[in-house]
């Protein structure tokens, strides 16, 4: 762990045609044999992949699990656990469920509360829509096209959410800020359905923490406009929600508490390994009406007084994928995991400063949480690309282009404890 925290490897992709070359066909008739198997990863497949806990990974959302999270996630691969049900996996859901219940308590929800880990947030998404068209088609039946509302600085699973329940997407615009608001959701709702009086918005999804920038949708004002006109409030939290822990931006995420359902994903800056989307339910028993699996195979499961995680996801099969987030919680103490997500904020404050401070860089936003987006002023796409290329091919960094409003940018998502402000100034440097 020692060599890990003070000379972690970064690696990086080879082409299929690399690959091969040195490893030829590994599946054989007769097998390499373990030892065989494991030398062809460790010293050639797993170069060939790029760290994602390393502290100079920025880009995307990068992971950064915690040991106690590592630890727990072999005991989890290596001891053949069910997660689906209770009577399998009675002690695994107990402890998922405690997880789960902390983060709905930092989001103020009721203690009826509940949920799942699922996959992550695309499936958490999509399950959420899901149980939310349920419930509108229980008080809505005659209704001849389902919509759901989001930010058009929404998460692209959204819209293929939308796709597989081929429902329509109603994008809403964003303010100057890039902020969905109350008032614009509301305004849009109104006028869409008043030119659509057949159509029914079933859900509007509000982003806690955008992925590209970090920006916090009006939660307070949309989930008012929402509860006005008997619409599902959805919270997309999945990279942002994750600061509900830390006290200095908790007010940022006012208005969580209003949701009817919400993800946020450990595996983003919860410091737990891929991969486990925490979705909440205000009111679980509308999840349960939408999701369970009816089979004549299932009828032992159909315990009203035993909790089944299958029932809440899209999922029926599923490992217990949040116990390495609740080993790492129980483990380390709920005040240490807010002390690493401040040290996280603080690290992009000062990265921010040095972008400003940078003559030849421009500061896109200002944070809200740990994603800096700036600009290399002069710069083209194909600048962008080289220097990314060359960042990693130096082994300094990784950090890829992204764009907005049409224009090639750079971010940091710093979301790894262990990123240091000297990391970000020596990648700065190379600007």
């Amino acid at each position: 762990m020692k060599r890990l925290q003070e000379n972690p490897p970064l690696d990086g992709p080879q082409t299929p045609e690399e690959l091969y070359a040195k490893v030829g066909n590994t599946i054989t008739v007769d097998g390499l044999g373990g030892h065989e198997a494991l030398k062809l990863f460790t010293e050639t497949l797993a170069l060939a992949c790029i760290s994602t806990d390393h502290p100079r990974y920025l880009s995307f959302i990068p992971s950064a699990p915690s040991e106690h999270s590592n630890l727990f996630d072999l005991v989890v691969g290596s001891s053949a656990l069910y997660g689906g049900s209770w009577l399998e996996g009675a002690g695994a859901v107990f402890a998922e469920n405690q997880a789960l219940r902390w983060i709905s308590d930092l989001a103020g929800l009721p203690q009826s509360a509940g949920g799942v880990f699922a996959q992550g947030g695309t499936i958490g998404n999509l399950s959420a829509l899901v149980a939310a068209r349920v419930h509108a088609r229980e008080k809505y039946p005659d209704v001849a096209r389902w919509v759901v509302a989001c930010s058009s600085e929404s998460h692209s699973s959204i819209q293929s959410a939308a796709d597989i329940m081929d429902a329509i997407v109603l994008n809403v615009p964003a303010d100057a800020n890039g902020v969905m608001t109350g008032a614009n959701f509301g305004a849009c709702a109104d006028a869409y359905l008043l030119a659509n009086p057949t159509h029914r918005i079933f859900a509007v999804v509000a982003t806690a923490g955008t992925t590209n920038l970090g920006i916090i949708d009006d939660l307070d004002g949309v989930g008012l406009a929402a509860l006005k006109r008997d619409i599902w409030f959805h919270v997309d939290g999945a990279y942002g929600l994750a600061a509900l822990c830390a006290p200095s931006v908790r007010p940022l995420f006012n208005g969580v508490e209003r949701a009817d359902s919400l993800i946020v994903d450990p595996h983003k800056w919860l410091f737990a390994p891929f991969d486990a989307c925490a979705l909440i339910y205000r009111d679980p028993t509308i999840a349960k009406r939408a999701h369970t699996q009816h089979a004549s195979y299932l009828d032992t499961l159909e315990d009203p007084n035993e909790w089944n995680p299958s029932d809440y996801a899209i999922h029926l099969t599923r490992r217990p994928r949040g116990l390495p987030f609740w080993f790492s919680l129980a483990a380390n103490g709920t005040r240490e995991y807010a002390e690493a997500m401040q040290q996280t904020l603080d690290v992009a404050q000062h990265a921010a400063d040095l972008v400003r401070n940078h003559a030849d860089l421009e500061l896109i936003h200002e944070p809200q949480l740990s994603i800096v987006a700036f600009k290399r002023k002069g710069w083209a796409a194909a600048d962008y690309e080289r220097w990314s290329d060359k960042l990693l091919a130096d082994q300094i960094g990784f950090v890829v282009p992204s764009a907005h409003k049409g224009e090639p940018i750079l971010r940091f998502a710093i979301v790894n404890p262990w990123t240091t402000e000297k990391d970000i100034a020596d990648i700065l440097a190379t600007l």
